[in-house]
């Protein structure tokens, strides 16, 4: 008989994710802790129906058991596996969705929920192979080099998370096939190796680079698994917080009409706080990710959704206030290093008579001057025949003069304070000299 299939979910919010204990009302392994789960079948009965697909079952129980179906965004689909119980088989379809609610409705079916950080998985007592299902869906380093999607803060937190994970499988002897193995990167320097590439898969992003740092500062004082995972996970924690910070105090500085463009997690949370009037919002070509951005300001603030090149006429056209961006590196002079359109936008504020502000975290301040613009495909621009030279750059540089302030978890950070933060920031680096 062909094994049975069955979703396993994890929903992910500020670098934890969901357990759920099962009951006594379920009919297999109660008392353990597990993800969302549940069969792909949905035969009411009749044997002969057909299953439903993997991802629309994983959306079921996940409102199901947790009545979180409207505030989960699949992150990830990983590789089916077989589990075999002794009394059972069962074809494991595991997913990974970002959530942006903690507000869990259980059912009878679970007796206990837990937010945790996923290392967590290796130390209760689970449903089979739990943490295979959640390494099926883990960051990676290639998340962080390919996503084109979001913003420096959410991979920031992604790379932490690909180093917490790594260090606690070291730790508990653990890979993909449950096997208790020795691992490539079982000592410091692997872990180290690691850090750097994850340090390294995204040169524009200052946030990224800095906290790889002073985490891997953190752990050489005892250059171990166990001190990279500890120190990886206050790491999620406290970068987590520091980014909702930022968000709140800028948002007290924010006026009632608002421009942006691109997609950043900070400015999304940022105006989220500040609830303004209006938002224009420029779609940001080539990837439109501003789209994504007022689809989810829609349901609170009125949205208007603008072209890229449209945006300077609109800033003045529309009575926008304030220009509000992200970064992705804030130089040590100021300069500031974002989404391509940043530059215009704000040389276009001026004009407009429009403040500027920045909303990040400190940690986006680089420690030294220089940047990576990040390059694209010239296929995104242009695939005919012609001998035509094509650049498309995923980031531009800004000038320093028309920013009004950069908003941190710091408060307002002037010129001063601004080099001041990329000093302490070389300091971080020291984890690797030599």
């Amino acid at each position: 008989m062909a094994p049975r299939p069955v979703v396993t979910c994890f929903l992910r919010t500020d670098g934890e994710i969901l357990l759920l204990c099962r009951s006594d009302a379920v009919g297999s392994y109660p008392g353990r802790w597990g993800g969302v789960a549940g069969h792909v079948a949905d035969d009411g009965g009749d044997p002969t129906a057909p299953d439903r697909d993997p991802e629309t079952a994983a959306r079921a129980e996940i409102a199901e058991a947790t009545g979180l179906e409207h505030a989960v965004t699949l992150a990830s689909r990983g590789e089916p596996f077989s589990v075999a119980d002794g009394t059972d088989d069962w074809l494991v379809h595991p997913f990974l969705f970002d959530c942006d609610s903690r507000a869990v409705r259980t059912n009878a079916e679970t007796a206990e929920t837990a937010w945790v950080q996923p290392p967590e998985i290796l130390r209760r007592e689970t449903v089979p192979r739990l943490w295979t299902a959640y390494d099926r869906v883990r960051p990676r380093v290639a998340t962080v080099r390919e996503d084109r999607t979001h913003g420096s803060s959410w991979l920031s937190v992604r790379a932490l998370e690909v180093l917490r994970e790594e260090a606690a499988a070291v730790v508990e002897g653990h890979r993909d096939d449950g096997e208790t193995v020795e691992r490539p990167s079982d000592d410091w320097d692997g872990l180290a190796a690691l850090a750097r590439s994850l340090r390294d898969a995204r040169p524009s992003m200052a946030v990224l680079e800095n906290r790889i740092n002073r985490t891997m500062l953190a752990a050489s004082d005892g250059r171990s698994p166990e001190t990279v995972e500890t120190a990886a996970g206050r790491a999620v924690e406290q970068v987590c917080a520091a980014d909702r910070e930022a968000a709140r105090a800028a948002a007290e500085a924010l006026p009632a009409r608002i421009a942006t463009l691109s997609r950043s997690g900070t400015v999304q949370e940022t105006l989220h706080e500040a609830a303004p009037d209006a938002v224009l919002v420029a779609e940001s070509r080539p990837g439109r990710e501003g789209i994504g951005v007022a689809e989810a300001l829609a349901a609170s603030t009125d949205v208007t959704l603008t072209t890229d090149a449209a945006l300077a006429f609109e800033l003045d056209d529309w009575d926008a206030e304030a220009v509000l961006v992200g970064a992705d590196r804030i130089l040590p002079d100021g300069r500031l290093v974002n989404k391509v359109g940043t530059r215009g936008a704000v040389l276009s504020a001026a004009a407009a008579d429009c403040e500027v502000f920045v909303v990040a975290a400190s940690d986006k301040i680089a420690p030294e001057d220089g940047y990576d613009l990040e390059p694209r495909s010239r296929e995104e621009v242009y695939d005919g025949a012609a001998d035509v030279a094509v650049t498309n750059p995923t980031f531009d540089v800004t000038p320093a003069d028309p920013v009004t302030a950069v908003l941190t978890e710091q408060g307002r950070l002037d010129a001063a304070e601004i080099q001041a933060v990329a000093a302490a920031h070389r300091d971080w680096q020291a984890w690797d000299d030599g």
